[in-house]
């Protein structure tokens, strides 16, 4: 180990220390360890410990832990410490401005063990409320937290999105006479991608986009170039002649699975020198299946048998469901998210804050529900024919059961169920405890079934097909979770939901205005599983979705 290697170890023990509120004077004399070894000169693997003790600042104890190090690649102090802390606290100390005492603070006032959790939390407005943080400390903290994420080898689909728009535009006004279409997971609108991929029809060298500054750090493979955004994000450039081009950005927008489905209507390959895309299913006498359906075959045997679904878009969604305010953990107020709902030219809201058990997002108490009630009802009569219809998110307890007397469940227009607490749950756990809830004859909408949260948190096992079954027997909605981060129900289960005739909201869960825009995640996530306007809960308009919910 290099000298900068072993000091290293130290200043993570020292922070690791901290967070276990540890004797200061050990933590700072790990500390100073580890400013004096990472500037020695002499490497510590060719001192002996006598030697090493007689450094400044490093003593007999320090010593014997530097030998371990050097000698077995490990300290026993440290990884004592290790053992008892999550590694997702661990790796939180990685965040820039981000200290061990901060770190304490949401571990142990808010229960988040993951980065994902963290920056989830963060939107949440979850941080505010705690010592040594307010609004602008929490911003920075999101900034690194983002910016950190996007380091790593997996993004949301959200991270990506606009960088990939941009890259796909700058690719065709440097190469003029090219075509360029961003393709792959990022054109699928995976929940999740490692990279933003780009098909470039191009009968000429791609070296102006790399002079330019459009990408650096070219790396080229038999068959792509391998690059970088200047913000460091992956890339992966294909390029060929652009007669083929329709041929090769089918081929690289799907998935092997519907691939292996669609050449086996098609009765063999797929032509290979297609110029447009739309030409390899008129070829299969197939309707063209849009990207955000080509992962599984399924889609292959609707289109061959004419009931390919039209898919739903944005414009569709004509409220908003699913809203935070600062009566609970929102960042605006009831009035501000109504107005702002109003202005983007939705129809109605659907607020929806946390209810008593959630502590932690100061959630509302029974006075606080009728206080919020009389609030809304006066917003109705001003804000008319904008609506805002009266919900809450309960909690499912422990039981299954929801978080009010039924004297104060019943004063709610709807009620989306949602777990947030207790997550450590085996499938028939977690199975018995939705289907609980659902069967409760006020719950509307199941909320963010498996409580995932991407790239952070797997979320809980679900018998996804039972779950499913119940909220068609005891007619309730599901959600899917907008929140970039959720996308909660999972698109894959959105079919067979479809085939029980389930009605699916997207949902933002938004905690601030600006959360009310994930809807557009959503919808993208929504069309992956085939999401018509007809089933879709939050398509119906005013009348029709008050109507329903009121049944």
């Amino acid at each position: 180990m290099t000298n900068k290697e072993i000091a290293g170890q130290f200043q993570l023990l020292a922070r690791l220390m901290e967070l276990h509120d540890e004797n200061p004077f050990k933590i700072r004399s790990y500390q100073n360890a580890y400013r004096t070894l990472r500037s020695l000169d002499k490497p510590l693997e060719e001192m002996d410990e006598a030697e090493i003790a007689e450094i400044k600042g490093v003593g007999k104890a320090i010593s014997g832990k530097i030998r371990e190090l050097v000698d077995h690649g490990q300290m026993q102090t440290l990884e004592k410490y290790k053992a008892k802390t999550p590694e997702g606290i661990q790796e939180m100390l990685n965040i820039k401005g981000f200290g061990p005492k901060k770190i304490m603070a949401v571990w142990k006032g808010l229960g988040v063990e993951s980065i994902g959790e963290l920056l989830y939390a963060v939107n949440e407005n979850r941080l505010v409320e705690l010592k040594g943080f307010g609004k602008k400390t929490q911003e920075e903290l999101k900034n690194q937290l983002e910016y950190y994420q996007r380091s790593k080898h997996k993004y949301h689909y959200a991270a990506l999105e606009k960088e990939a728009e941009q890259l796909e535009e700058g690719i065709r006004q440097l190469l003029p006479g090219a075509r360029a279409n961003l393709c792959g997971a990022i054109r699928r609108r995976a929940n999740v991608a490692e990279r933003i991929e780009v098909l470039i029809g191009f009968d000429g060298q791609l070296s102006s986009v790399f002079e330019k500054g459009l990408l650096k750090e070219a790396e080229n493979k038999e068959n792509h170039t391998l690059a970088k955004t200047p913000g460091d994000t992956p890339v992966c450039l294909y390029q060929c002649h652009p007669d083929e081009f329709g041929s090769r950005l089918f081929e690289l927008s799907s998935q092997g699975d519907f691939l292996e489905a669609f050449v086996k209507v098609n009765g063999g390959p797929f032509a290979r020198e297609l110029a447009e895309e739309t030409a390899v299913f008129e070829q299969a006498g197939l309707p063209f299946i849009a990207p955000e359906l080509r992962e599984q075959g399924w889609a292959v045997e609707l289109a061959k048998n004419g009931k390919l679904p039209t898919l739903i878009v944005e414009s569709d969604i004509k409220g908003v469901v699913h809203a935070h305010s600062t009566y609970s953990d929102g960042g605006a107020t009831l009035r501000e998210m109504a107005i702002y709902t109003k202005e983007l030219g939705y129809e109605y809201l659907g607020i929806t804050d946390h209810s008593k058990s959630a502590f932690y997002a100061s959630g509302l108490q029974p006075e606080r529900v009728f206080q919020q009630l009389e609030e809304i009802d006066a917003l109705n009569k001003e804000l008319a024919p904008f609506r805002i219809f009266k919900g809450i998110e309960s909690d499912i307890l422990n039981d299954g059961s929801l978080d009010y007397e039924e004297d104060v469940l019943k004063a709610f227009d709807f009620i989306i169920a949602s777990v947030h607490s207790n997550l450590r749950m085996d499938e028939a756990k977690a199975t018995r405890r939705l289907i609980a809830a659902i069967e409760n004859p006020y719950t509307t909408i199941l909320g963010h079934p498996t409580g995932r949260l991407l790239l952070s948190r797997e979320g809980y096992p679900i018998d996804h097909k039972a779950v499913i079954d119940a909220c068609a027997a005891n007619g309730v909605a599901i959600e899917l979770n907008a929140n970039p981060y959720r996308l909660d129900l999972d698109w894959s289960w959105i079919p067979y939901a479809l085939e029980k005739g389930i009605l699916i909201s997207v949902n933002p869960d938004a905690h601030s205005k600006e959360g009310i825009h994930d809807i557009h995640f959503g919808v993208l996530s929504a069309r992956k599983g085939g999401l018509a306007r007809e089933m879709c809960l939050n398509a119906k308009g005013v009348e029709e979705f008050g109507k329903w919910i009121g049944r």
